[in-house]
């Protein structure tokens, strides 16, 4: 699927490149076939999915 040198192998490579974004409606596309979603949850080209990597709300910094 990647067209860019060196070529990702596979949906677990470390550095997929992103090649469709759509911010507005919150998800973009990897050249492995991945899409990746703002809340950081992962749908593969497998079909299989990888959960949202949500940081608990009182671990957040909050600044005034």
């Amino acid at each position: 699927m990647c067209s860019h040198r060196p070529s990702c192998s596979s949906s677990d490579s470390p550095l997929p490149h992103v090649v469709a974004a759509h911010p507005e409606q919150g998800w973009s596309l990897l050249c492995n076939g991945a899409i990746v979603f703002d809340d950081s949850g992962e749908l593969l080209p497998d079909g299989s999915v990888v959960a949202p990597h949500r940081v608990p709300a009182e671990r957040l910094a909050m600044t005034a």
